[in-house]
């Protein structure tokens, strides 16, 4: 068969790929794809990095064997290589001069130039890269979108705005984000938390020199800001944020930000800024679950080359479902005993080594349902009854006191706690938690009740 009838196929299985997937899915993935050759029974197709061989390799080459089998009616196999890898080097020759114009005589020298590696970018750690980020369902479309975003920036998901817990990885994918338009362009990436962006800020106006701090930040390419709910309360920082969001914003250049909540949920912030991030794309980041959490930890075994057996893995992934940060935590906890004892990890050695971690009360893998369920348990009331809009007072005390133990103990936003609590709004639930604390400083017993409902829900979680 000839290699022509092979590019059909390829065409067509795009084609077929492109329906299936969806066009953010597909774009994200396959639109620098190259077509490059064909073997007897294969098709070879170049992909630009290694990041994106082994992506592509892992979610998508048996499904598109099988379009290819469909296809053509017979066993045909996906070959996938960096394109990098499959151009021929440059063959050297000395440096001539052309007549590039019939004007001027401009030297131009024909060998290519290799392009240097860029140094390391000094604001970002040269470890948050996609390369050492897990990609699962939950963490799929943030990091979907953020490989889009740094293939082709300002051009789609701008701004980009990752939202989410402590812990959850909304630094690393926006630094992976920086980094890899750092290394593969020549494109200026600033990244900066919002508290030194406050601090420059304040500093140029000290100094005189809001010029320089303006055209720093607004003659940029990416804006990458950390942490933006640190703005909130702060009018002036607020409206310089304004006018530098309109400058790159206009300019078609990439903004990313991160925030530990949703920006509906931001006190005092201008709403115009707010708006502006309705003109991107927003995603949450939830806590991983189990088969991610395994996987997290089973990526950072095999980077660190530790010795750490699966049931071992299986045990800090049952016990903690805070965050990525506290699993790699633990991790971290049990390679430090091999290290300085000499000895292995076992099941009865992790065991003993994390008990105090998964007794701690955020890993206790509490949901709201089990909080409200437990509390109602405690009051002798029905999960209803908190979850309703009697009024009573016993009911109002212990759903108040739901709210400020799931606010306490869980990584859930006020607008997802009262989403539990029959579709309360998050003002409602606000006012719950200041109730609670306003009490906790008037009454001495509150705070024993308090302890006591906690211990009583991990009691009653643990049995459901």
């Amino acid at each position: 068969m000839a290699e022509l009838d092979y590019e059909g196929f390829w065409n067509e299985t795009l084609v077929q790929l492109r329906n299936d997937l969806g066009e953010e899915e597909f774009g994200g993935w396959f639109s620098e794809v190259k077509y490059l050759r064909a073997g007897n029974d294969s098709i070879v197709i170049g992909l630009p990095s290694k990041f994106h061989c082994d992506k592509v390799k892992s979610r998508y080459q048996s499904a598109i064997n099988v379009i290819l089998k469909n296809l053509s009616g017979r066993e045909i196999t996906l070959e996938i290589e960096r394109m990098t890898d499959t151009e021929p080097e440059p063959e050297k020759k000395e440096a001539v001069s052309v007549n590039t114009s019939k004007k001027d005589n401009i030297p131009v020298e024909k060998t290519p130039k290799i392009k240097e590696k860029r140094e390391k970018h000094p604001q970002m750690q040269d470890n948050f890269t996609f390369d050492r980020y897990v990609f699962g369902e939950t963490y799929s479309l943030a990091g979907n979108a953020a490989i889009a975003i740094s293939r082709n920036p300002g051009k789609a998901y701008n701004p980009y705005l990752i939202f989410g817990g402590v812990g959850l990885g909304k630094t690393h994918l926006m630094q992976a984000i920086g980094n890899y338009i750092h290394d593969n362009s020549d494109k200026k990436v600033i990244y900066t938390t919002s508290e030194n962006f406050l601090n420059e800020y304040v500093q140029a106006i000290s100094e005189g020199k809001m010029n320089l701090f303006k055209n720093k930040f607004r003659y940029t390419d990416v804006l990458l800001i950390d942490d933006i709910q640190f703005f909130q309360d702060k009018d002036k920082i607020q409206e310089e944020l304004f006018h530098t969001f309109n400058a790159l914003f206009d300019s078609k250049k990439q903004l990313v930000f991160t925030c530990d909540r949703p920006v509906n949920e931001l006190k005092k912030f201008s709403e115009r800024i707010i708006s502006r991030f309705g003109l991107g794309f927003i995603v949450d980041l939830q806590p991983p679950k189990y088969e991610e959490r395994c996987a997290i930890l089973r990526a950072e075994v095999e980077l660190r080359k530790a010795e750490i057996p699966n049931e071992v893995i299986d045990l800090i992934s049952k016990n903690i479902s805070s965050n990525v940060r506290d699993l790699k935590s633990a991790l971290n906890t049990l390679i430090g005993y091999t290290e300085l004892m000499g000895k292995p990890v076992t099941l009865e050695i992790a065991q003993q080594n994390l008990k105090n971690i998964f007794n701690a009360p955020r890993h206790a893998n509490l949901s709201m349902d089990n909080i409200i369920r437990g509390t109602a348990d405690y009051f002798g009331l029905t999960p209803n009854d908190l979850k309703g809009k009697k009024r009573s007072s016993n009911i109002v005390f212990a759903r108040q006191l739901a709210m400020y133990i799931g606010r306490e103990l869980t990584e859930y936003s006020t607008t997802e706690i009262g989403q539990d609590f029959g579709g309360k709004d998050h003002t409602t639930v606000m006012y719950s938690i200041e109730k609670i604390k306003g009490k906790l400083l008037t009454d001495s017993t509150l705070e024993m009740t308090i302890e006591s409902l906690k211990r009583s829900i991990k009691d009653f979680s643990a049995k459901h």
